[in-house]
């Protein structure tokens, strides 16, 4: 995989003729180079559903008089850049209005993606239909007639569909179509025969080649859907609603799985297929240097013109980023994560059964948050990961532990290994006790909400109170452990008969209990207290986990100066020899009602690290800058000032 991809998309109306006519092979090659870019992903078929290329297996674009793709191949191999090739899979509107029976139906019999009346959008298809043969064949013709270098297939995934393809499949095999069990099972089956198919035909006509089906999120837990691409293309376009904390989530569970992937952000000030939208430079410059810090290769998305030329002004925006990426690079391949820490993800982990609603990805987001504000060093797992690498492991909020997880879990307890849970994580299925030992006792779920805290320690920014927390709390008694602070119930919950003041009702200051209890296992916190970060960035929730995780983790593998905002991580190149050390720091700012942005990346000056090496470090040294850096080695422990850092800096440690 290269490092400074670009996904260019070109849906285009045939409502759009003449198209594709100022495309111009020089100006092309011009800008690319500008833009710093080794690979591009260029189109064989869009959403709408035309090819941009002569075709027997689809139509040509009504207004396109010539073969784009191929003249896209011809002069970005000139010089030297790759060519993966897009086929939108899911979407085909030209086909969906000849063929509406081919579409994914819900149970009420209509089509997803647009419903009302007259509304402008497209139509997904269902791949238990006839469409599937006809997409193998376009995909067949791309790859026979175009020299490749990967293959993109968008709009796909585990889809829930009652179209009468779908109904007649389930009951050949005599089931029930009411039976929604049953019907999941027939589509996991529908995509797993898909991907099988489409890899099947690659096989047969170019062994070997890059695929990846884009299903828009990579599902945690779900390794089998992750082992259908030969790669990952992780979209998180902060901008685009995703925000700045989704790639880190993301990234740090695909990148333990040992899968090459890349981050995927656009040059858009706010998301795909917006013409004219730019952001600002320094912003690229940071989702960039975010892909690399976490282990991934870059991919900047872009959309071009029906007029088929190359936008200068996104060209030399992307080249604000790739042109420091193309300096970093050496220092990024072949590395692997250290990491102390491991939330074990609640999407991979299963929610608890009693719990008040499914949540969604709140308590995941919201522990990413707190590890990088904290600056831990971490990595997202799922149940299928070893364990015993790391010295905490973390069960957010809602996690249910059945026998299999209970087990490992002890297991890793009884070697040594710390837990921090929280909230209904460790009950078992039916309330009725713990499943691990905290050494506590489960008494309910406390009736009041929300409820007070008030630590035994003092949080490190917050003097001595009592904090409300806004989550559902749970009711535990001491069996062993040692409380960490106390539960205070408010007076009365807030209705109509009984209300004070403007918001929720004050402490009644008596003790109700531990609301936060350590025992040999690790530590216990009777809150959904990540979730309520997520909602409500609270200082005394992430305070109150800091405490937690530094009273488990006595010797962080990193600490650092650098402040609540900022990133780091710490890569190993075993292969080199060399810790790498990425900082980073900007600050989003919200602009408008959901768009994050960058736009001023202020430098900041001696920030101090300091980082355990397990060998002896022979240089440390700012990458790709190569200025040595004077530092000190004690007790397995090497310490170092970065003088300056705008933006993102490496630090690297040669190690014997």
């Amino acid at each position: 995989m290269r490092f400074r991809q670009v996904h260019l998309d070109f849906h285009t109306s045939e409502a759009i003729q003449p198209i594709g006519r100022q495309f111009n092979k020089q100006q092309f090659q011009d800008m690319l180079k500008l833009g710093y870019v080794d690979s591009i992903t260029i189109f064989s078929k869009c959403h709408h559903g035309w090819a941009y290329h002569p075709s027997e297996a689809n139509d040509i674009h009504p207004g396109l008089s010539f073969d784009l793709l191929g003249a896209m191949i011809e002069a970005a191999h000139e010089i030297g850049v790759k060519t993966p090739v897009y086929l939108s899979a899911g979407l085909d509107e030209k086909l969906a209005r000849r063929h509406p029976e081919w579409l994914i139906r819900d149970a009420e019999d209509r089509t997803n993606w647009v419903r009302s009346f007259m509304e402008p959008g497209y139509h997904q298809f269902c791949m238990n239909s006839p469409y599937l043969d006809l997409l193998l064949a376009q995909i067949r013709e791309t790859l026979t007639r175009y020299e490749a270098d990967g293959l993109f297939l968008d709009i796909v995934g585990v889809r829930k569909c009652y179209c009468h393809h779908c109904l007649e499949s389930i009951r050949n095999e005599g089931g029930d179509p009411r039976d929604e069990a049953a019907m999941q099972k027939l589509w996991e089956r529908t995509y797993a025969t898909y991907t099988a198919r489409v890899k099947e035909v690659v096989e047969a006509v170019k062994p070997g080649l890059p695929i990846f089906h884009n299903s828009g999120h990579v599902r945690r837990g779900r390794r089998d859907l992750a082992a259908m691409n030969t790669h990952l293309e992780l979209e998180s376009l902060p901008t685009g609603g995703w925000g700045y904390d989704h790639f880190p989530l993301s990234a740090r569970y695909v990148q333990p799985l040992g899968i090459d992937f890349l981050g995927m952000t656009g040059k858009f000030h706010t998301s795909w297929g917006e013409f004219g939208g730019y952001k600002h430079p320094n912003a690229l410059r940071y989702e960039a240097a975010l892909s690399i810090a976490n282990g991934a290769r870059c991919s900047i998305g872009d959309q071009l013109h029906p007029d088929g030329r190359m936008d200068e002004a996104t060209y030399r925006l992307i080249g604000e980023a790739y042109r420091e990426v193309a300096d970093k690079e050496a220092w990024c391949v072949d590395a692997t994560n250290v990491a102390d820490v491991a939330l074990l993800s609640l999407e991979a982990a299963g929610v608890h059964p009693l719990a008040s609603r499914e949540p969604e990805s709140d308590s995941d987001a919201g522990a990413v948050r707190m590890l990088l504000e904290g600056k831990f060093l971490f990595d997202v797992i799922d149940r299928e990961q070893e364990f015993a690498p790391y010295k905490v492991v973390i069960l957010p909020d809602y996690v249910a532990v059945d026998e299999t997880l209970r087990s490992k879990l002890e297991q890793y307890a009884a070697q040594g290994g710390k837990i921090l849970a929280t909230g209904w994580s460790g009950l078992a299925a039916d309330g009725s006790r713990f499943v691990l030992d905290f050494g506590l006792r489960y008494e309910g779920v406390n009736p009041f909400r929300p409820d007070y805290f008030r630590p035994s320690f003092e949080p490190g920014r917050l003097g001595e109170a009592s904090y409300i927390f806004y989550s559902q709390g749970q009711r535990i008694g001491l069996d062993g452990g040692t409380e960490l602070g106390r539960r205070e119930d408010p007076y009365f919950n807030r209705d109509a008969a009984a209300f004070c003041s403007h918001q929720h009702t004050p402490s009644s200051n008596m003790s109700c209990g531990p609301g936060m209890v350590e025992s040999g296992s690790g530590i216990y916190v009777a809150w959904n207290v990540f979730e309520d970060y997520a909602a409500k960035g609270s200082l005394i929730l992430k305070e109150t986990v800091m405490y937690a995780l530094n009273r488990l983790l006595p010797g962080k593998t990193l600490t650092t100066s650098l402040p609540a905002q900022g990133v780091v991580t710490l890569q190993d190149q075993r292969g080199q020899k060399r810790l790498v050390n990425h900082l980073l720091y900007a600050s989003p700012v919200r602009r408008g009602k959901d768009i994050e942005i960058i736009e001023d990346i202020l430098p900041l000056y001696a920030v101090e690290v300091s980082v355990v090496a397990a060998r002896p470090v022979k240089k440390v040294y700012l990458a790709p800058q190569l200025t040595e850096l004077p530092f000190r080695q004690e007790a397995g422990r090497v310490s170092y000032t970065v003088p300056r850092l705008e933006g993102h800096q490496m630090v690297v440690l040669d190690y014997e």
